[in-house]
């Protein structure tokens, strides 16, 4: 049983008075809340007039009380009617319930809970009514949700790291509304592992189109909001993302995502082919080294290029960027040969906005992502696996650039 001191007994007995249901304590509940408001509104304006209600002091003061004006409330326990009182001057200014202010903070800091956690509008404001007895309206949802946008500015501008030993680019795709019809926008986000290891969402871009334009612009952001070198970057076959990482930062080491290269390679296999054609395209991405490597694709080549020449094509054409890894010893290989990182990720963040099946507007997407960022990233406390190991490798293959990042 919940121990109370004594201060705590008296309020609770104040409160369960002629209460015989749990409906008469919220009842008596709001009649508290509403007559403590009250309360410290007239301790704000006695403050402010500088003298006590019905004092001398107040005679030919130049101000004085003027009344009441009435306001409702939205709060945890509902709707409560208050009386604010006014000064004959108008120049009383509450703080503990502002002019315009209509609702207490923490209803606000319940319905960016409730988004946070991937709730619909609808849901959030059936939640309210069901358990509070509050009407809150979508429009209100979404001023309130609106007020997010600064901080989605700010931490969308906020100062990065000067080096980031890995990144990894990809995106994902929602559904929002634009002039009357539905239509499929990405979000495109950038994950960097950090000097200490730990994930960082360095920053998110909405776009309809892939271009190298778009990708060179999301470059220089990054360029510009401090970061100066990136070692390896990790990214799917992104339209002018190559050309774009190559004119930002030109010494950065590009890693094609090999899992999506397979994909790829197997999506018009026909199923009586797939099993043997895998066990001899394991032998390629899966070999020790680049020259074994390159072996392998010259026997996959002699088997396979006949009937599915597409493959070898592809293969063929991003092998550069597709062999980076080899060079690296096992620990390395593992967390670049894959953007699985960021597709994890990404995963975490169709769970919070599964029930966001259409948005309104690319604001609303912001908002959902940003609040969605902050709950994932909270689980991103410690760094990944072998990071002693992985820096320790990277440290040795790029010295250069770490004694001129890190010079004493």
């Amino acid at each position: 049983m919940t121990q109370l001191n004594e201060k705590e007994k008296q309020l609770v007995t104040l409160i369960s008075e002629e209460c015989k249901t749990p409906s008469d304590v919220t009842a008596k509940l709001k009649s508290l809340f509403a007559g403590t408001l009250e309360m410290m509104l007239e301790a704000e304006l006695e403050e402010h007039l500088g003298y006590e209600k019905n004092s001398v002091l107040g005679n030919n003061s130049g101000n004085s009380r003027n009344g009441y004006g009435k306001k409702t409330i939205k709060s945890e326990w509902g709707e409560s009617e208050i009386n604010v009182p006014r000064d004959r001057n108008g120049s009383f200014e509450p703080q503990i319930i502002e002019k315009r202010q209509t609702r207490t903070d923490d209803i606000e800091t319940r319905v960016l809970a409730m988004y946070a956690k991937g709730m619909s509008t609808r849901d959030i404001e059936d939640h309210l009514k069901d358990i509070y007895g509050i009407e809150v309206s979508p429009s209100l949802i979404s001023r309130i949700t609106d007020k997010l946008m600064p901080a989605v500015a700010e931490w969308q501008s906020r100062p990065l790291d000067p080096i980031y030993p890995i990144v990894y680019f990809d995106g994902i795709i929602f559904k929002v509304r634009k002039d009357g019809r539905i239509i499929n926008k990405c979000i495109y986000s950038v994950l960097g592992i950090n000097m200490e290891g730990k994930k960082e969402i360095l920053g998110m871009w909405i776009s309809e189109n892939e271009s190298a334009s778009f990708w060179t612009s999301v470059c220089n952001e990054l360029r510009n909001r401090g970061v100066e070198d990136i070692l390896i970057v990790c990214r799917d076959n992104l339209t002018g993302f190559s050309s774009a990482i190559e004119t930002v930062f030109p010494r950065a080491e590009q890693q094609l995502c090999v899992i999506h290269q397979i994909r790829n390679s197997t999506k018009y296999v026909s199923y009586k082919d797939l099993k043997p054609l895998m066990a001899d395209l394991k032998l390629v991405y899966g070999a020790i080294t680049l020259e074994e490597a390159e072996y392998k694709l010259e026997e996959f080549r002699e088997t396979w290029d006949k009937k599915y020449p597409q493959i070898l094509k592809s293969w063929d054409r991003n092998w550069t960027e597709l062999s980076t890894y080899f060079k690296y010893p096992q620990e390395v290989r593992k967390i670049v040969y894959t953007t699985n990182s960021v597709e994890g990720f990404h995963r975490m963040l169709r769970k919070y906005t599964k029930t966001k099946t259409v948005f309104p507007t690319d604001e609303a997407v912001k908002k959902s992502v940003y609040l969605s960022i902050q709950e994932i990233s909270k689980k991103w406390s410690m760094p990944i696996r072998d990071w002693g190991i992985i820096i320790g490798q990277l440290m040795i293959f790029f010295e250069d650039r770490f004694q001129k990042n890190y010079a004493s």
